[in-house]
């Protein structure tokens, strides 16, 4: 299951989302997609569920594209260090 790292805040905005890492201060915001894909692991579901979504929320799109982006936002917030597996 994947979780927020300790101490990261999460706030979900009209524009996606904002995370802020209390104990380094960094922040990122996330764009409507990239909030899709982390609401959807922090709900328990997995990458393909976020593959799924984001196809039915954006019809007609590539779903083999959609897969591809959602492995890189995956580990685009693994490396930075805003979730654990």
């Amino acid at each position: 299951m994947v979780t927020l790292k300790p101490g990261v805040l999460l706030t979900e905005t009209e524009y996606g989302m904002a995370l802020l890492d209390q104990k380094s201060a960094e922040y990122w915001t996330l764009n409507p997609t990239a909030a899709v894909v982390l609401r959807t692991l922090l709900d328990g579901r997995g990458t393909e569920q976020a593959v799924e979504a984001l196809t039915r929320q954006y019809d007609g799109a590539d779903a083999d594209q959609i897969a591809q982006d959602v492995t890189g936002i995956v580990d685009d917030l693994r490396s930075a260090g805003i979730i654990t597996p």
